[in-house]
C-alpha cells in the first residue's frame, strides 16, 4: 500500500466514524468397502483387499468430544493542505513576537512585522483512506455502540469475522422474502448480498483442502453419488461449504442447517444458497430458530432424504421424533461427534436403530487429527480474540483428557500456562501424568483457578457449586460440542446479573460484585468465537465424504442396524491423499518384508486393535 506525506492541519478534524456490525474394550463391526468407495479410492490406495464387516458390537463413547464484525474503517479526511507562506528574512536582526493569532511574528528594526515560517508536522496517511465521514452513526444494528467498540478491538478481517450488514440486523432471516440470482427462494440466510464475500472465503479454503478436491476430481466422472439426497446439520463454514459443493460434484442433492447456533458463517451461507443448495441457517440463532431451520431441510414437499450428515445427533434426533416414517427410504447415518456417536449406541442398545450408522468421531484420522491438532490450535485462537488474555503464568484447569483435552493442554503448556487435568478414566489419567500434568479433582483447584476449560462430551462437568466458588474474573469455556457440560441455565437467576461486554462473551456477576467471565454461553469456543484450522478439517471433510459413498453404495445386508467404524483402510487412504502438500515421500516395503509381516504391500499396515 502506499504511502503519502501530508500536514498535520489536514488531520487535525477527527473523522467520526460509523461503526458497522458488521478404547474400545469390545469388537467393533468394521467397513466392507463398496464398489464405488474402492473405485473413489483406486489411484492413490493401489490394490488390496477390503476390509469384511465385523459383527456387530456395542462401543462406549470416547472421553474427548468429537471436536466479527469488522472493525470500523478509520478514515482521515482528506482536505487541502494549508501551504505555509514563503517569507524571505531580509535581515539578520529580526525580533521574534508572538503574532495575534497565535503564530510566530518577526519584527525588523524599522518596525515592519512580517509571518514567520511555520515549521509543518507531518504525519503518514495511506494513499486508500480518502472516505470522510462526517457524521454520527444512526444505525448499529441490535448492539450498542459501546459494545460495537469493544468487539471491533478484537475482531479482524478473517473467515471468523462474519461480514454483515446492521441494517438487516433487526428483520429476523424468516421475516424476509430472498431470491438468488437463478430466483430461487429455497433457503434462509441472513443476507444473500453477501454471497460475493462468501464465495472468496470458499475459494480460499479449497487451496488447504487438497484431499477434498482431488476426491473431487477422481470420482466425480463417476458420480457416485448420484441419486443420493443428503441431509446434513454440521457447522456452517467456509470448510463445510467445500464438502458439500464436492458432495454435489459427486453427483449428491443437499439440503444443510447449522449444528450450532452460534458458528454459522453468514456468508458462506449465503454464498451456498446462491449456488443452488438450500441453505437455512444464520448467526446467531435462537432455539426456535435451530429446529425451524432442520425442520425446513426434512420437511420439503417432494423431496425426501436418503442419508443423513449428522454432527452431534440433532438432526437424527428430529427425524425420529417427528418423521419416523422417513427410516423406509434412509440408507445410513454418518455421525462425527461424541455426541452424536454416543445417542447412536443409545439407540442401537435400545434396539431403535433403524438403519446403519457409520461413527466418524472415533476413526483415527477424526480423532488424531481434527480432535487433537485443530483443538491444539483453536484453543488459543478462541481465548485470545475473546478475551484478549496473556497466557503465560495463568493457572488452567481442564476437564477431560481425550484427544481433544490433550491438544488445549499442550497448546497452554507451550504458552507458559499451570495447567492441571480432571480426568475419570485411569488410562487417560495417567496419560496426563506422565505428560507432566497434575490430576485433581475440580474442587480442589475451582477458587484458585485463572480458566476452565471443558471437554469431555459429558454433562453438568462445572456446576452452578463449582461456579459459585470460581475467583472473580475466572473464564469459563467449553470445548465440547454439546452446550451441557457448563451449567449455563442455573445461571439465569434474579439474583444474577449477566453483562454482555461484546461479541459471544458475557459477564454474570454475583450480588457481592464477583464476575466470571462465559464464553459462548458454553457451546463450542473454537467455532463460535474463532476458526479451526482448514488443513485438519479437509482429513475429517474427506473421511465423511468417503463414509456416505461407501453407506450409499452398500449392497443390501452388508450393513445390518448398527454402528460401525471405518476400516483401517480407509483411514489410510484420507492420510496418504494429504501427504503431497508436505513434499512427503512414504517408504514402501519390498515383498520380502510384507511377506515377513504378513501383510499386503499396499495396506491395510495395522490391525483394527492397534492405538496410534
Amino acid at each position: 500500500m502506499s504511502v503519502q506525506v501530508v500536514s498535520a492541519a489536514a488531520a487535525a478534524k477527527v473523522p467520526e466514524v460509523e461503526l458497522k456490525d458488521l478404547s474400545p474394550s469390545e469388537a467393533q463391526p468394521q467397513l466392507a468397502l463398496s464398489t464405488a468407495a474402492v473405485s473413489a479410492m483406486a489411484p492413490a490406495a493401489g490394490g488390496g483387499d477390503p476390509e469384511a464387516p465385523a459383527p456387530a458390537g456395542e462401543r462406549p463413547p470416547a472421553p474427548g468430544p468429537g471436536s466479527g464484525p469488522a472493525a470500523a474503517a478509520l478514515s482521515p479526511a482528506a482536505g487541502k493542505v494549508p501551504q505555509a507562506s514563503a517569507m524571505k528574512r531580509s535581515d539578520p536582526h529580526h525580533q521574534h513576537q508572538r503574532h495575534r493569532d497565535g503564530g510566530e511574528a518577526l519584527v525588523s528594526p524599522d518596525g515592519t512585522v512580517t509571518e514567520a515560517p511555520r515549521t509543518v508536522k507531518k504525519q503518514i496517511q495511506f494513499a486508500d483512506q480518502k472516505q470522510e465521514f462526517n457524521k454520527r452513526p444512526t444505525k448499529i444494528g441490535r448492539r450498542s455502540l459501546s459494545r460495537s467498540i469493544s468487539q471491533s478491538s478484537t475482531d479482524s478481517y478473517s473467515s471468523a469475522a462474519s461480514y454483515t450488514d446492521s441494517s438487516d440486523d433487526e428483520t429476523s432471516p424468516r421475516d424476509k422474502q430472498q431470491k438468488n440470482s437463478k430466483g430461487s427462494g429455497d433457503f434462509c440466510v441472513k443476507n444473500i448480498k453477501q454471497a460475493e464475500f462468501g464465495r472468496r472465503e470458499i475459494e480460499i479454503a479449497e487451496q488447504e483442502m487438497p484431499a477434498l478436491m482431488a476426491l473431487r476430481k477422481r470420482a466425480q466422472g463417476e458420480k457416485p453419488l448420484a441419486g443420493a439426497k443428503i441431509v446434513g446439520c454440521t457447522h456452517i463454514t467456509a470448510q463445510t461449504a467445500v464438502l458439500m459443493e464436492t458432495l454435489g460434484a459427486l453427483g449428491a442433492q443437499c439440503r444443510w442447517a447449522a449444528c450450532n447456533i452460534y458458528s454459522t458463517l453468514n456468508e458462506v451461507a449465503a454464498a451456498l444458497a446462491e449456488s443452488g443448495f438450500p441453505v437455512f441457517a444464520w448467526k446467531g440463532e435462537s432455539e426456535d430458530d435451530f429446529w425451524w431451520c432442520i425442520d425446513r431441510c426434512v420437511n420439503v414437499e417432494g423431496w425426501q432424504p436418503n442419508m443423513i450428515l449428522d454432527d452431534g445427533g440433532d438432526l437424527t434426533h428430529w427425524i425420529y421424533k417427528k418423521y419416523p416414517n422417513m427410516f423406509k427410504k434412509i440408507k445410513g447415518i454418518v455421525e462425527e461427534s461424541v455426541t452424536g456417536v454416543h445417542r447412536l449406541y443409545q439407540l442401537s442398545k435400545a434396539g431403535k436403530l433403524c438403519v446403519p450408522a457409520m461413527n466418524v468421531n472415533d476413526s483415527v484420522t477424526k480423532q488424531k487429527f481434527d480432535n487433537l491438532y485443530c483443538c491444539r490450535e483453536s484453543i488459543l485462537d478462541g481465548l485470545k480474540r475473546t478475551t484478549d488474555m496473556m497466557f503465560g503464568g495463568k493457572q488452567v484447569v481442564v476437564c477431560g483428557y481425550g484427544e481433544v483435552g490433550k491438544g488445549c493442554c499442550a497448546a497452554l503448556k507451550a504458552m507458559g500456562s499451570i495447567v492441571y487435568v480432571t480426568e475419570i478414566d485411569p488410562i487417560c489419567a495417567l496419560q496426563a501424568c506422565m505428560d507432566g500434568f497434575r490430576l485433581v479433582k475440580l474442587n480442589e483447584v475451582i477458587r484458585q483457578v485463572d480458566i476452565v476449560i471443558t471437554c469431555t462430551g459429558n454433562k453438568n462437568v462445572v456446576t452452578r457449586e463449582h461456579l459459585d466458588r470460581m475467583k472473580n474474573s475466572c473464564i469459563v469455556c467449553n470445548m465440547g460440542h454439546s452446550n451441557t457440560e457448563i451449567d449455563v441455565a442455573s445461571l439465569r437467576t434474579p439474583e444474577l446479573t449477566w453483562e454482555r461486554v461484546r461479541s459471544q462473551v458475557d459477564h454474570v456477576i454475583w450480588p457481592d460484585g464477583k464476575r466470571i467471565v462465559l464464553l459462548a454461553e458454553g457451546r463450542l469456543l473454537n467455532l463460535s468465537c474463532s476458526t479451526v484450522p482448514t488443513f485438519v478439517l479437509s482429513i475429517t471433510a474427506t473421511t465423511q465424504a468417503l463414509a456416505l459413498i461407501e453407506l450409499y453404495n452398500a449392497p443390501e445386508g452388508r450393513y445390518k442396524q448398527d454402528v460401525y467404524l471405518l476400516p483401517k483402510k480407509m483411514d489410510e487412504y484420507v492420510a496418504s491423499l494429504h501427504l503431497p502438500t508436505f513434499d512427503a515421500h512414504l517408504t514402501e516395503l519390498t515383498d520380502e518384508q510384507a511377506k515377513y509381516l504378513g501383510l499386503n504391500k499396499n495396506g491395510p499396515f495395522k490391525p483394527n486393535y492397534y492405538r496410534y
